[in-house]
């Protein structure tokens, strides 16, 4: 019963097991002033939690700040955050209050944490550890008694490997963690927070709710959601508001979610192995390797062209792999330069003695030259508009803004 007013009095729709187990950790941890940790995918209301953690705390009556780290500048993180004194660097024309000096007693929420620069994680460490902190420019120590909730979307852990998070803060932050589950693993949720929404538009715009169809329910429900639970109220709305039908069907629904046939498919995952790829990562390796097989076809095709035949022969299927399950067939003509007339699979033979002179075929598959790629596309795609660019590319405006100095792509 406590849990259900929890969820009336902060808006929560669902009732999925891993939903409630994670607001129960935070109803749990509120009252006391452990560092908590909150990961889940974008989307998913992360931001939420840390309401629901100060709201239920002895800091209720004291100052919340939310602070996404990944939208402020690597420049001037450390003054926003802890303050600056006047003339500390150029254009600091004044005194200022970090966040820490100005919601002291109260809590401020860290939103992608993964994005801070690792200088500014040392001085926070700091103040976790200590209370203690000093603003830009200055040589005395300030204290403040902040309690510090921190979330992210990425794996913390293999920023740690990367060497881009420390270790030490790591672990500080995630003295309490909450895992927010993501809207494909609360199944038993979507129809529920569809009908909400539609509901609420409709009221909002004065007309007529609209209804889900069997069928498009279905579909609604394996559909994958990237966007998470930001993403479904977008979808609500548009329906709500586009949809001259009020009963939506699975062809109405297309129309608004053109990939909603094939995104229910299942993800490609890394089985086996230690390393977590995101999903650019695995494409690029993909990528390489379809290469890497071309150019094996390419010098097999070159040694038959140019090999004289003897007893040595070689199973095609040991040259070219067949990575996507996917059969590639040369006729004998095209192998051999002559007609087969016997009907016969042709026989692939080489000469192994012989020294073939094999062409260079390797092209320049560098990660970092494809992401730069992408960068200038980007930017050219929204005219030099960073922060449009960095919403295409899904990455931050400070990420991209490091990484535009980083490639030297400034004009």
């Amino acid at each position: 019963m406590e849990l259900q007013s929890i969820k009336h009095r902060f808006g929560i729709i669902g009732n999925a097991p891993a939903l409630n187990r994670a607001l129960e950790v935070a109803v749990r941890v509120a009252p006391t002033n452990l560092s908590v940790l909150i990961t889940g995918e974008s989307g998913v209301g992360k931001e939420v939690f840390s309401h629901i953690i100060h709201n239920l705390s002895t800091r209720k009556h004291e100052n919340f700040i939310a602070v996404n780290c990944g939208a402020i500048p690597e420049g001037t993180i450390d003054s926003e955050l802890f303050g600056h004194e006047k003339g500390a660097f150029t254009g600091a024309h004044d005194k200022r209050k970090g966040y820490f000096e100005t919601v002291n007693g109260g809590t401020i929420f860290l939103d992608e944490i993964g994005e801070m620069p690792i200088g500014t994680q040392a001085r926070l460490l700091r103040l976790l550890e200590s209370g203690e902190f000093i603003k830009v420019g200055s040589s005395v120590v300030q204290r403040s008694d902040v309690r510090v909730l921190a979330a992210t979307n990425v794996d913390l852990p293999t920023l740690i490997k990367q060497g881009k998070f420390r270790e030490d803060l790591y672990y500080r932050l995630n003295t309490v963690p909450i895992s927010v589950p993501a809207l494909r693993d609360r199944k038993e949720d979507i129809v529920v927070l569809f009908r909400k929404f539609a509901s609420d538009f409709s009221e909002k715009y004065k007309m007529p709710p609209i209804q889900l169809a069997e069928d498009a329910k279905q579909i609604l429900m394996n559909y994958r959601f990237p966007g998470n639970v930001r993403e479904l109220k977008n979808i609500a709305e548009q329906v709500s508001v586009l949809s001259k039908d009020k009963i939506i069907t699975r062809e109405e629904l297309a129309k608004f979610i053109p990939n909603i046939e094939v995104s229910s498919l299942p993800m490609v995952i890394n089985s086996g192995a230690e390393t977590t790829f995101s999903d650019r990562e695995l494409l690029y390796k993909m990528i390489f390797d379809i290469k890497h097989d071309l150019n094996d076809l390419k010098r097999f095709v070159w040694n038959m062209r140019n090999g004289t035949h003897d007893d040595s022969k070689i199973d095609f299927s040991d040259v070219v792999t067949d990575t996507h399950s996917k059969q590639i067939d040369f006729s004998h003509k095209q192998l051999t330069g002559t007609e087969n007339t016997s009907g016969a699979n042709p026989t692939i033979i080489l000469n192994e003695e012989q020294n073939y002179e094999v062409a260079d075929v390797e092209q320049n598959l560098s990660l970092a030259e494809m992401e730069k790629n992408m960068i200038l596309k980007a930017l050219e795609k929204h005219r030099g508009k960073r922060r449009d660019a960095a919403l295409d590319l899904g990455i931050s405006e400070r990420t991209l803004y490091r990484k535009i100095k980083e490639y030297d792509l400034e004009k």
